[in-house]
């Protein structure tokens, strides 16, 4: 998408997010021997279920890890509210468990305090963490380095596709599926690939709207609300991810030609409720956006990397995504790299 005239690469959002292919090579290659250790780990010693801890796009990558240890580990996997200690004072039992802290800074108080709550109950705390020198590395027992390098611009990019790789290569090196191992080798030329897909035909509908849906389905529904955080706080757009299931639960009465939606999409056990979901909305006249595997007609059909690993596809649909919004934002006149009354770290209590 480069080449299209709206786009800017003086962009440090889009310059980071077309770093993100080789931030992954470097964290797989980095983080190998830590995953093959604690993959082993958890084998001896199966935890009985898993906590994830984390808020903004990390919350994002945690879905998706938590989607991962569900499906393809069958480990029963919550995500709980660092409030519950930070501001309530309470302290969840979780003695023997799986703890995932995902962030970017590590710095947040109230991140620090679950982390710290669950290290203190005997839980395995694992954290998923940019800034190894940071208080959330300290905490936690076992460190997995993001390898994602500095970040400048305000919304994250290489870094949430960092941890999404991170919390991948922990599940394919705990359960030694040679498969997903190797579809774990491909991934940084898939995001390159990925990269250069050209989505500019969504970009009229989304610089036109001022509300919309992002729709993922079971691992896309991580990325779903990725798109949808990214459209708020790049673009100004009122965007909410919605599951394809409870969209059609009620609030699919709010979509209209002035409500579009954005359909995120994997070949998988998804897909054929998906295409259900795109056949009903168009029939409704709703102008639809699929990207991914999902069949139209709609409104614009996006290009993307096909014939891999389901559980690698979300991740390359977001990789294709960051330099679309880049684009919305400024096509609205924005700046992605500073969005009005937002920090690069924000410390929440």
């Amino acid at each position: 998408m480069t080449n299209d005239p709206q786009i800017s690469s003086s962009t440090a959002m889009l310059r980071e997010a077309q770093e993100a292919p080789e931030v992954v090579a470097r964290l797989l290659s980095s983080n190998a021997a830590l995953c093959r250790d604690l993959g082993s780990r958890l084998r001896a010693s199966p935890p009985p279920f898993a906590v994830t801890c984390a808020r903004g796009s990390s919350d994002n990558a945690a879905t998706f890890a938590k989607y991962l240890l569900e499906i393809h580990s069958g480990l029963v996997t919550a995500s709980v509210g660092p409030s519950v200690t930070s501001v309530y004072a309470a302290r969840p039992r979780m003695r023997n468990a799986l703890f995932l802290a995902v962030s970017q800074s590590g710095r947040s108080p109230d991140i620090l305090d679950l982390a710290k709550a669950g290290r203190d109950d005997g839980a395995l705390t694992v954290a998923l963490v940019n800034d190894t020198t940071s208080p959330l590395a300290s905490t936690c027992e076992v460190v997995l380095p993001l390898h994602a390098g500095k970040e400048h611009s305000v919304a994250a990019t290489k870094s949430f596709i960092a941890a999404l790789a991170a919390g991948l290569q922990l599940v394919a090196h705990w359960s030694a599926d040679e498969v997903l191992l190797a579809a774990l080798e491909k991934l940084p030329e898939i995001l390159h690939q990925a990269s250069q897909k050209d989505w500019s035909a969504a970009l009229p509908l989304l610089a036109q709207s001022d509300n919309l849906f992002v729709v993922g389905r079971g691992l896309g529904f991580a990325v779903a609300q990725e798109a949808a955080l990214k459209l708020k706080e790049t673009s100004g757009i009122h965007a909410e991810a919605m599951s394809a299931a409870e969209l059609m639960h009620g609030p699919w009465t709010l979509a209209g030609e002035h409500f579009p939606i954005l359909v995120m999409s994997q070949r998988d056990e998804t897909l054929a409720g998906v295409n259900d979901l795109v056949t009903r909305l168009n029939e409704q006249n709703v102008p639809v956006i699929v990207a991914g595997a999902a069949d139209g007609p709609a409104r614009a059909m996006l290009p993307f990397v096909d014939g891999i690993h389901p559980f690698i596809a979300p991740i390359a649909l977001i990789q294709s995504f960051y330099p679309l919004v880049n684009a919305v934002a400024q096509a609205r006149g924005r700046n992605p790299d500073a969005p009005p009354r937002l920090r690069k770290v924000t410390e929440t209590v």
